[in-house]
């Protein structure tokens, strides 16, 4: 068997120094190297991983004859913007996306999640609005919920005003049909084109940023201030579009997929850095959608440059398909027929960098290393 690492003392440790946005990268880091440690210990038996999908969107273990796939997410602190407006049944849909459209990215088939809800005090009424919710969300994503856990934490779970405060996340499993082999980006190839999925919304990434902003712009009350075209409580709570039966149908239908990039924390240029990662190649986006009024908005109230913003939300994309060139066409009908909006983004280039023609406030052209932990420049 193999050993684990060592522990450290209390107080020891390795964790490098870094800014805000940094932080939760080398966070992930040091818990997927943690983890890497004992992975090992199920090789050759029931349970075995896959070390191609090591810091991937899901990990996959084999059991028996069955490739299964599983990750864990939550909506972090998008809860407090349900909490503002007291809607709670579109919130599940967040929830749901994180999950299953990370296992998606992954290549894989979801099939069943559970969920584990923390709250301050059981308030009936409101988990029913929160359940509702998840029922329809998994709906969507063709999902069963298999289970769940409610637990009562008292003044260890804070929040918003006087009604329920609570924090929410999930496990989904999936697994990969016959025949079908996880989507590692280590296929990949220069030429290969980008179709951007569109998003409204900011989806469940980049909450802290967005409050701090509209909290420094309109005060305590944020969320009643008028954006465009609602409140901004409305507009931070749009829900997110879950994408992981629409790629489900294109690989079942054999559309040529070689990657794929499911835009969450760190954006456009870190997720699709991941897929990309395995072979150090570069992409060139040329015709991203641009983000909705309000996230324009959002960065023109916040004095935060592009390539901030295309780090912390999705800028109007919540989807990337990484595909060989030939099955554009028949993805995008694909896309069409499934009601989700997509379009030719860009391509993938013999390069190290990302490189984005940003459709932000500022606009201009915005290079990203292929890891993605930071910008390499970028011309206002």
């Amino acid at each position: 068997m193999t050993p684990l690492p060592p522990t450290r003392e209390l107080g020891q440790s390795n964790a490098p120094r870094l800014g805000d946005l940094d932080r939760k990268a080398a966070a992930s880091a040091i818990a997927a190297r943690w983890a890497e440690g004992t992975q090992t210990r199920r090789a050759g038996s029931d349970g075995a991983c896959d070390p191609q999908l090591r810091s991937h969107y899901a990990q996959s273990t084999r059991i028996g004859g069955a490739r299964i796939a599983s990750t864990t997410d939550g909506i972090g602190t998008k809860v407090e913007i349900a909490e503002r407006t007291r809607t709670y049944d579109t919130i599940a849909f967040d929830l749901v996306a994180m999950v299953v459209d990370d296992l998606a990215a992954a290549g894989a088939a979801p099939v069943a999640l559970t969920n584990v809800l923390d709250v301050d005090r059981i308030h009936v009424p409101t988990v029913d609005a929160l359940m509702r919710g998840l029922a329809r969300a998994a709906v969507a994503a063709d999902v069963a919920v298999t289970g769940g856990e409610i637990a009562e934490l008292g003044a260890r779970v804070g929040g918003f005003g006087e009604g329920m405060h609570f924090n929410w996340c999930a496990t989904a499993i999936g697994h990969y049909p016959e025949g079908r082999e996880p989507l590692t980006g280590q296929d990949v190839r220069p030429g290969d084109a980008l179709i951007a999925l569109e998003s409204a919304g900011f989806r469940s990434n980049g909450f802290s940023l967005l409050r701090a902003t509209l909290q420094r712009a309109f005060g305590d009350d944020w969320h009643d201030a008028s954006g465009p075209g609602a409140t901004w409580g409305e507009l931070a709570l749009l829900p997110s579009t879950i994408y992981a039966p629409l790629v489900e149908r294109l690989l079942a239908s054999g559309v040529a997929l070689t990657g794929a990039a499911h835009v969450t924390g760190g954006g456009v240029p870190n997720k699709l850095g991941r897929a990309l990662r395995a072979t150090g190649l570069g992409a060139h986006l040329t015709s991203l959608y641009e983000p909705p009024p309000y996230v324009i908005e959002a960065q023109r109230l916040g004095d935060i440059d592009d390539a901030s913003a295309y780090r912390a939300w999705n800028m109007g994309q919540g989807f990337i398909l990484v595909l060989r060139p030939g099955a554009v066409g028949d993805a995008l009908a694909t896309c069409a027929a499934h009601g989700i909006v997509g379009r030719e983004a860009g391509v993938v280039v013999d390069s190290g960098a990302i490189r984005i023609e940003s459709r932000g406030l500022h606009g201009g052209s915005l290079s990203f290393p292929t890891s993605a932990r930071g910008t390499t420049g970028g011309t206002p």
